[in-house]
Parts: structure tokens; C-alpha cells; sequence
């Protein structure tokens, strides 16, 4: 009997009808259109994110610049996909580090120790020099950097670093690192270019900021003068021919205005003061003082003004020579009143001295020249 053979049939391949091709490739160039467009959509999303971090840090913190740069550097960092980053200050000759985000701790240990770093050696350097965008895809090919702290501690490969101008001023300088070879892309470089024109706009405010507080507070200081001013000439109008009380409005004025803790008006007696005027001392001070004229000692703030007609300034009353070796007029300011920084300012008639007022405080902080 012969074995039986079967015929196989041979499978015809099947034809995609052309529409139906045509209609699977656009199927996957949508797809790819889609993917694009979600990516796209999800990048600018994180940009806004990231910017309405930057500004709320701004509006919650005015005037403060460290938060900011924290803050704007982390999403630089994020946003770039990059390792680390740097931000820095450049005053005309000198840039200091302001901002570092997850840098290696080994690098920010040594940055700590030097905050100053050589334009020279430095990717802010380059920046400094090129005053515009400096990019390395592979950092370890550069001569100049080969073998910097960056390389060698920071493990630093792809690097950008972008300048902060002002105008055609540069203040400064933001800088992200990759530990691996991934040229950043341009649109990555876009992205930082932009935070640093942030970061610039930030320390514009904040001078700006200062610059308005500072006119604000001179302004207050100047009409509290005024008033000052104006009060005592009040009281000169309603006391004709009486001088305790002028004297008494002036001191206490005086006193507040200029932060101090208590005050004492002499009028020159001869060889010694008379205290016809005290303000807010303590009560055994008051006593001492009306009680004896007051005879200092050529070192202390009131005998420089009768040796010299000109202001003295002590900025600390337990330094000086005679009280050390315990002047009675020096002991009774000190263990009485608690004197420590004290300004006498000369009561002079022509080139005469007539008197002083002197004003102390009961702790060490030296009086501005303002308040002098």
C-alpha cells in the first residue's frame, strides 16, 4: 500500500488594499503628531508652573534675593534636565557664588571654603568673557578645564552657562551641568536664557525696592526732625524767659530721635557742668548728677568737649583709662546709669562754650553719624 501524500496548499499573501495602507500610515503619523503636541503641551505646562513658582517666591519674599535665585535655579535645573547648578554675582572684577542647586557635596564644601573663584578657571569666566551664551558638550576635552575642581570633583561633562545682563551690563552669570555627554539643546538653552533674564529682573526690583524704603525712611526721619523741630519752638513761644522746660523738650527729643537711651543738658559753670536737663535716667544717676557739678576727666566724652569745643564720641564708656582706674564722674555713669556708648556734642556761642548735651546708651553700639 503507498504511503499517501497530501498536498499542501501554498497561502497566498493577502494585499492591503492602497486606501487601507494609506489610512494606517497617517493612523501613525497622527499618533506621532499627538505624542508631540502632549509633550509640547506638557513642557510649556511646567515652564508656567515653574515661573508662577519663581513670582509667588517674589511676591511672598520682597526685597529678599536668596529665595528667589533658590527657587528660579531648582526649576532651571529641573526643567533643563540637567545635574546640578550655579548661580553667580559678578560686580566688575570678582564673581561669587549666590545660589548653588544639588551640587556634588564634596564641590559645595570646597566652593564654601573658596566663594571666590578665578575668571580664569571658571565657566562663569567664559561667560564673563563672551558676555553671551558659552556651551561645552563634553567639558573634559577642554585644556582650561580638564583638570578643575569641576571635572575632577563635581564630575561635570555637558555643560551651559548663559550671562545675566543688565542693558549690556552683566551681573551675572547661571550655569547647569550634566555628570554625562548630553549636549543640552537649544531649546534648553532658551529656556535657562530666560530665567537669567528672570533672575536680572528680580535683582532690578529689589534695588529698586531699597532704593524706594531708603526715600521712604529718610523722608520719615526728616519730617520726625521737623516735628522734633517744631515742638520745641511750641514751647520756647509758651514759656517765654523759662529755659527748663525748652531744655527738657530738646533733650527728650534728641534722645529719641536719635535711638538713645537717656540724655543730661550741662550748661558750663566755670571749671565744671551743671546738669540742668535730664532725661530718663535712672533715678540714683539723677540724684548723683543734680546733686554734685560734674568735673570730668579729659578722657571722657564731656572733658573732650570742653578741651576741644568739638564732638566726642565714646563707643564704649568702660574702655577708657580713668574709669579703669575709677574717676568718680566715669564710676557714677557707668554703675548709676549703665553708660556704655556715649556722643557729648558742644552748646557753643561763637567760640565760646556755653554747655553739652550728651547722650548714651546702656549697651555697646556706636551712634551713626546721622544721629551725631
Amino acid at each position: 500500500m503507498k504511503p499517501q501524500h497530501h498536498k499542501t496548499k501554498k497561502l497566498k499573501r493577502r494585499k492591503v488594499p492602497v486606501a487601507a495602507r494609506s489610512r494606517i500610515s497617517n493612523d501613525a503619523s497622527l499618533d506621532k503628531k499627538i505624542a508631540l503636541l502632549t509633550r509640547e503641551r506638557d513642557e510649556a505646562l511646567e515652564q508656567q508652573t515653574a515661573t508662577s513658582e519663581v513670582l509667588q517666591v517674589i511676591s511672598k519674599s520682597p526685597g529678599e534675593l536668596q529665595p528667589v535665585f533658590d527657587t528660579m535655579l531648582k526649576n532651571a535645573v529641573h526643567l533643563c534636565e540637567a545635574r546640578f547648578g550655579i548661580l553667580s554675582l559678578f560686580d566688575g572684577s570678582i564673581m561669587r557664588h549666590a545660589a548653588n542647586y544639588n551640587v556634588p557635596t564634596a564641590f559645595e564644601e570646597l566652593r564654601r571654603r573658596e566663594p571666590v573663584v578665578p575668571l580664569d578657571r571658571s565657566v562663569a569666566g567664559r561667560v564673563v568673557e563672551a558676555k553671551g551664551v558659552v556651551r561645552f558638550d563634553d567639558i573634559t576635552t577642554e585644556e582650561r578645564h580638564v583638570r578643575s575642581a569641576l571635572v575632577k570633583v563635581a564630575g561635570a561633562r555637558s555643560v551651559v552657562g548663559v550671562p545675566m545682563l543688565k542693558e549690556d551690563e552683566l551681573v551675572g552669570t547661571i550655569v547647569i551641568y550634566r555628570t554625562e555627554v548630553r549636549p543640552f539643546s537649544d531649546k534648553q538653552v532658551k529656556l535657562l536664557t530666560d530665567f537669567a533674564a528672570q533672575a536680572v529682573i528680580a535683582i532690578e526690583n529689589t534695588r529698586l525696592l531699597s532704593e524706594l524704603r531708603q526715600r521712604t525712611d529718610d523722608l520719615s526721619e526728616a519730617l520726625e526732625q521737623q516735628t522734633a523741630t517744631s515742638e520745641v519752638l511750641k514751647v520756647i513761644s509758651s514759656s517765654p524767659g523759662e529755659l527748663e522746660p525748652v531744655f527738657q523738650a530738646m533733650l527728650e527729643n534728641a534722645t529719641r530721635i536719635c535711638g538713645a537711651k537717656f540724655g543730661t543738658l550741662y550748661l558750663r559753670d566755670a571749671d565744671a557742668f551743671r546738669a540742668v536737663a535730664i532725661h530718663n535716667a535712672p533715678a540714683a544717676y539723677v540724684d548723683a548728677r543734680k546733686r554734685d557739678p560734674a568735673r570730668p576727666p579729659p578722657d571722657s566724652a564731656l572733658g573732650q568737649v570742653a578741651n576741644t569745643h568739638q564732638v566726642a564720641h565714646i563707643a564704649d564708656i568702660t574702655a577708657v583709662k580713668s574709669y579703669i582706674e575709677r574717676n568718680p564722674h566715669l564710676v557714677t555713669a557707668v554703675e548709676l546709669g549703665g553708660y556704655r556708648t556715649i556722643v557729648a556734642v558742644p552748646m557753643l556761642k561763637d567760640d565760646e562754650l556755653i554747655g553739652a548735651i550728651t547722650i548714651c546708651r546702656q549697651e555697646v553700639q556706636p551712634f551713626t553719624d546721622k544721629q551725631v
